[in-house]
């Protein structure tokens, strides 16, 4: 049995999606426990590409039964499009898909507030979003007044999303934004409820019976420890917990059944949205990373920031969520680059920081302290074995797992399956 939690180190974007399709291989579940459609999980399946937003990885694994769990804020019109494009792509999700009955709905009323308040914000307070509703759905949850899957069971579900929609719409025509035709919004999410009521269990019982039979788990989260609502760059983060703790909390399995935690961390960093990235790089070796890495997010399309790797994140991430190894990936991205550099620390009005500041506007003026590299300069795509990799390349990934706390389990040198190098440890 082994029951492993799956993060990303970073602001996410770290290539979350095809070490959990690698790592599936022999998983009985894959969870999903935070987060939304905000998210995206780009696999490569031999010719085949599959972009994967709220369903878990797993479903490319026809024998892994895949939960989206209580955690998890559910798109209904998002995840019956991943359900149909699944199956016109051959791959049947029934009786391998669940969703908890304790998970919040996304309704299309959370996606203008989402625009609405973000539009509304200044330059300088603006977070980034991806307009997707994720925040509102999240805020309804903490207030008390969203609506979750188990509702659309109930009898009552017209009534009770009447109640809200409304009010959302007064919400809305008091910022002046535009409003929406209840009735019509009713109309749609009953006739969804009856093609979601077949997924719909009570995904708790589900996965602590799983426990207990001693089946192999995945958590699979979302976005990166950047972004985490308690260990990110506050406020320019997203509204759930991207942290391993955040599994036990987003499924209802006990922290104690954990039995270990990879983190998932690109050779160098990037980020989509605002707030403060220190490394940010805005010359030719930015350019070849976003060009090389196709760093463009998997959800919203938009260009990724991008920057040399950074240590002081890595080691804070390797910290709070208690990495056991981590899968690095896109090392092949700085094959043609001849000198690398490596963020060891912070300078900012004459003090030095170690770990991640968590007043963000110290951190958005802080500059990266830098250690250099020599690049390898020649391939890696085709290397299937570490000890074929240049002695330069395997220099850089080791001083990362050194100045990060952790060990190297995994390195990816580009997207398929195959492209994936297994380290003993």
């Amino acid at each position: 049995m082994s029951t492993t939690v799956l993060m990303g180190a970073q602001w996410g974007d770290e290539g979350k999606g095809k070490i959990i399709d690698v790592l599936t291989e022999n998983v009985d579940f894959v969870v999903r426990y935070q987060g939304g459609s905000n998210a995206g999980h780009t696999v490569e399946v031999g010719d085949q590409k599959f972009v994967l937003h709220l369903i878990p990885s797993g479903i490319l694994r026809e024998n892994t039964k895949n939960i989206v769990a209580n955690g998890v804020v559910v798109n209904l019109i998002s995840i019956k499009e991943e359900i149909d494009g699944l199956l016109k792509d051959g791959v049947d999700v029934t009786g391998r898909l669940f969703v908890s009955d304790r998970a919040q709905i996304v309704f299309p009323y959370h996606q203008l507030l989402d625009a609405a308040k973000e539009a509304a914000c200044s330059a300088e307070t603006k977070i980034g979003t991806t307009k997707r509703g994720i925040g509102p759905a999240y805020a309804d949850k903490a207030f008390r007044t969203g609506l979750r899957m188990g509702d659309l069971l109930d009898q009552n579900f017209p009534r009770l999303l009447k109640s809200r929609a409304e009010a959302a719409n007064k919400e809305l025509a008091f910022m002046g934004a535009e409003t929406f035709d209840v009735d019509a919004l009713i109309a749609q999410f009953v006739e969804l409820a009856e093609f979601m009521k077949p997924f719909i269990v009570d995904t708790v019982v589900m996965l602590n019976e799983a426990v207990v039979a001693k089946k192999n788990i995945l958590f699979e989260g979302a976005q990166g420890t950047m972004l985490d609502i308690e260990f990110g760059t506050y406020p320019f983060v997203t509204s759930s917990s991207t942290t391993s703790g955040g599994a036990a909390t987003g499924s209802g399995v006990a922290p104690h059944c954990i039995d270990k935690v990879v983190g998932v961390i690109k050779a160098y960093t990037t980020r989509v949205g605002e707030g403060p990235f220190p490394t940010e790089l805005f010359d030719d070796a930015g350019k070849h990373l976003a060009e090389v890495g196709s760093e463009f997010g998997a959800t919203t399309g938009r260009p990724r920031r991008c920057g040399w790797f950074d240590a002081v994140v890595g080691k804070y991430a390797s910290m709070i969520n208690g990495v056991d190894y981590w899968a690095m990936t896109k090392l092949d991205v700085l094959d043609e680059l001849e000198t690398l550099k490596i963020c060891v620390a912070y300078e900012c009005d004459g003090v030095t920081y170690t770990s991640v500041p968590s007043n963000v506007r110290i951190l958005e003026k802080c500059k990266p302290v830098y250690e250099e590299m020599p690049g390898w300069c020649c391939s890696t795509k085709d290397v299937t074995e570490y000890d074929q990799l240049p002695d330069a390349a395997k220099a850089y990934v080791a001083r990362l797992c050194e100045l990060t706390d952790a060990k190297l389990g995994i390195l990816s040198v580009g997207p398929k399956r195959s492209s994936t190098l297994r380290i003993a440890l």
